[in-house]
């Protein structure tokens, strides 16, 4: 690697590109704990019922027919699966928040607040 510092147009770049990076991270969290938020009260719903009640579930745009046994094991393996994304996601994020601190600091880069 060269040893010359890159330009102040540079590093707004990089700057701008971690801030826009972060964004979307947190952006798709937050829509991964929405739905899982929604799972979870779609199972607390449909839990006590009896197994063989019909329930319908959208699949692909369509609304089929099922029965609450049927249902229920999907709805729980997607709730885990998203969770589990969730916290990748999570730690994912924390590890770029760190590269982006640490790109501050390495580069002397303060932020201005404008009124």
């Amino acid at each position: 690697m060269s040893s010359k510092k890159p330009s102040e147009a540079e590093l707004q770049q990089q700057y701008n590109q971690y801030k826009n990076e972060l964004q979307a991270m947190a952006q798709k969290i937050g829509e991964l704990e929405s739905e899982v938020e929604e799972h979870k009260l779609v199972i607390d719903s449909i839990s006590p019922l009896e197994p063989e009640r019909k329930c319908f579930r959208m699949v692909g745009g369509v609304l089929v027919e099922r029965t609450v046994k049927e249902v229920l094991p999907a709805l729980e393996t997607n709730f885990n699966g998203i969770q589990q994304v969730i916290q990748s996601l999570l730690q994912s994020y924390k590890r770029k928040e760190q590269d982006f601190v640490d790109f501050q600091k390495k580069h002397n880069i303060k932020v201005v607040a404008r009124q």
